[in-house]
């Protein structure tokens, strides 16, 4: 089978199309003819070797950690799906390929209004979001919530999600993702170029961090005594979450079907939807990289074979 490789930490060109053998299920998995995948952070920073310390890989790897596409085989221990259905699922890595093997618990059935694109464009935002919001902050109905980087793909699913929950949720992002993220339902916007959102708002029972840095730390001091800060990109500071009286938490998503079957109920009933910005042949996936790097994308790259 062809799949994207990659032999050394670099940058994009070290991402190579190759030919390697075609994987083999094992008990509790399920063999994937991949129709789409996209391109994650987690995927760039794999690749540049800024994650190795967290996530030791071994060489040759194959990148990709969400795929949509049909069941070709299964493992002898399967019981959730059959071959020809069409699934959407997360995955370690792997789903720059081909074929892939997945474990079934991380796997879910395609909703019929979304498209194949769509449906692998949803799978890693649908388990952030929900391990941001159900499992780690229990999310309750009124509850005032402020995303960080709510014009990006995990973004946009975590607001729409914090919004079907009952959530008061203030977003902040720039340029088009202003007018996306209103019509997504954000209570309030924030253009985090051109204005400061620690002078803007207050008293909030929960941030979910998607930028880190400097965002991050102005953010301690906005959230109420006995509230949150969730964020998927830094771990946070301890210290500074004592003295403020707030839990904080790095947020590792582990993927389940569970997390999936809760949002694809949200997708069927119209609450979420996802923006897909641009679809690229595998073959182009370092520039597909290169553009997600650059930033400023409202929505996800798809690679399609």
């Amino acid at each position: 089978m062809k799949a994207i490789q990659f032999n050394s930490y670099g940058d994009s060109s070290v991402l190579q199309l190759q030919e390697v053998a075609t994987p083999v299920p094992k008990a509790h998995e399920l063999l994937i003819h991949v129709v789409a995948t996209t391109i994650n952070p987690f995927d760039i920073k794999n690749r540049s070797g800024a994650m190795k310390a967290f996530v030791p890989i071994t060489f040759p790897y194959i990148p990709g950690t969400d795929v949509s596409g049909m069941v070709l085989e299964i493992g002898a221990a399967v019981t959730r799906f059959k071959v020809g259905d069409l699934i959407f699922a997360t995955a370690s890595h792997g789903t720059y390929a081909e074929y892939v093997c997945i474990n079934e618990e991380t796997a879910s059935l395609i909703p019929d209004q979304l498209s194949i694109n769509e449906a692998a464009a949803l799978a890693v935002p649908l388990n952030t979001a929900y391990s941001i919001l159900v499992e780690s902050a229990k999310l309750q109905p009124g509850e005032k919530v402020l995303i960080h980087g709510a014009g990006g793909a995990v973004g946009m699913v975590v607001l729409q999600m914090a919004k079907a929950l009952g959530a008061d949720v203030i977003g902040t992002a720039s340029g088009k993702g202003l007018e996306l993220i209103s019509s997504l339902g954000a209570n309030e916007v924030i253009d985090y170029k051109t204005q400061d959102f620690s002078e803007l708002v207050k008293d909030l029972d929960l941030v979910v961090d998607l930028v880190g840095g400097e965002t991050q730390l102005k953010s301690y001091p906005l959230v109420k005594k006995g509230g949150k800060l969730l964020s998927i990109v830094m771990p946070p500071d301890d210290e500074l979450a004592l003295n403020h009286g707030i839990t904080a938490q790095f947020i590792n998503s582990v993927g389940s079907h569970k997390k999936l079957d809760f949002g694809k109920r949200l997708v069927e009933s119209n609450k979420i939807r996802i923006e897909v910005a641009k679809v690229m042949n595998i073959a182009r996936a370092a520039e597909a990289q290169d553009l997600v790097s650059a930033g400023g994308l409202n929505g996800k790259i798809v690679l399609n074979f």
